[in-house]
């Protein structure tokens, strides 16, 4: 497993607790961030290359600071619970989400289908207990790189642009802010279907929906996560962060927090008639 510099670790771990955590309020304080570098994976698989479009099994055991596998999670209703696991291919132009389960002994096994060839990471967001008890959010990051097999060439990000369409459906952002580092933003985006219809957002993962941003960065890409709650969904927000909403039906409004300036993809995932649609979109953030 590659680690970065403790001072990035932190920084990259505590803005992305405070995207997870979420408050509606503009204004916000960043809660420290776990020291994600006292943590280790420990007896990851698989240890060498693995194949495009066909299954594979991820499993490992998340190690503590004592020595010990770490076998209690945040559990409950909510998206702050267990562990996340985010593949993203590292010229950010694909992403697979999944929640795994987590056995009595702490081993975590996922099976997940790489959909290209290339270099990939696994960011692996784990919510410690009191997440969901105290409202606020107790969660570190760990990274591993995987490697897809098969010819690749890196993808551009591309423009930035206000509308993209999905698995059939139009995102659009009605109105993009003026991007800041460190400042909490709130951008509104339109969702609608093929013929224009308004869709229903079905909540996946204890959240209407899942903004999750990356910025390419060494040797782990920047990454934060913010959800999009509505009233329905009570554990959706805690304390100490930023999370977003559906004002009007069939719209939502995104959080965002960046921690640093530059180039960052936002893959915005919801679940309609139960297909799980990600639109991605480019974001410039000024310092």
């Amino acid at each position: 497993m590659r680690r970065a510099p403790l001072l990035t670790m932190l920084l990259i771990s505590g803005f992305a607790a405070a995207g997870c955590s979420g408050s509606d309020s503009a204004v916000i304080s960043v809660p420290p961030g776990q020291k994600a570098h006292v943590y280790h994976v420990s007896g990851f698989t698989p240890s060498a290359p693995v194949a495009p479009g066909k299954p594979t099994t991820v499993s490992f055991t998340i190690i503590q600071p004592n020595g010990k596998a770490l076998t209690h999670y945040a559990t409950g209703a909510g998206p702050h619970v267990g562990v996340h696991l985010i593949f993203v291919r590292t010229d950010l132009s694909a992403i697979v989400h999944l929640h795994p389960p987590i056995a009595a002994d702490g081993k975590i096994t996922q099976q997940v289908t790489f959909p290209a060839s290339g270099p990939w990471q696994l960011v692996i967001d784990a919510y410690l207990p009191g997440s969901q008890t105290t409202l606020v959010n107790r969660n570190f990051q760990l990274y591993q790189a995987i490697d897809v097999t098969g010819t690749h060439t890196d993808k551009p990000l591309g423009p930035v642009r206000k509308s993209v369409t999905a698995g059939g459906y139009t995102f659009t952002i009605k109105h993009l802010p003026t991007l800041h580092v460190a400042q909490a933003q709130f951008m509104d985006v339109a969702v609608r279907g093929p013929s224009g219809q308004i869709p229903t957002f079905t909540p996946w993962y204890g959240a209407l929906a899942h903004a999750i941003f990356f910025q390419r960065a060494t040797p782990q890409l920047h990454y934060y996560h913010t959800h999009i709650c509505s009233p329905e969904l009570a554990l959706c927000t805690v304390k100490g962060a930023i999370s977003g909403s559906s004002p009007t039906h069939g719209d939502l409004r995104v959080g965002m927090l960046f921690p640093t300036a530059g180039r960052w993809r936002l893959f915005l995932q919801c679940q309609i008639d139960g297909t799980i649609i990600t639109a991605p979109f480019v974001m410039d953030v000024r310092p």
